[in-house]
């Protein structure tokens, strides 16, 4: 549960943007939308090797 104390006072637009930046951290809306779809576990492996060579690639750029 998220929780944002807002003091006596204080911008309820500061607290509620408080709570959205709290909400988007925990990755709920990206694991809703991820489990709306099913993905084949070889689409999946393949999701995850592009991922691992584009990051590689990253690492040998940087060098």
């Amino acid at each position: 549960m998220i929780v944002v104390p807002v003091k006596e006072g204080d911008n309820i637009e500061k607290a509620l943007k408080k709570f959205k930046r709290k909400f988007e951290k925990t990755g709920v809306v990206k694991e809703l939308r991820k489990r709306q779809q099913f993905s084949k576990p070889s689409e999946i492996k393949r999701e995850r090797m592009m991922h691992a060579i584009y990051v590689q690639q990253l690492h040998l750029n940087e060098e």
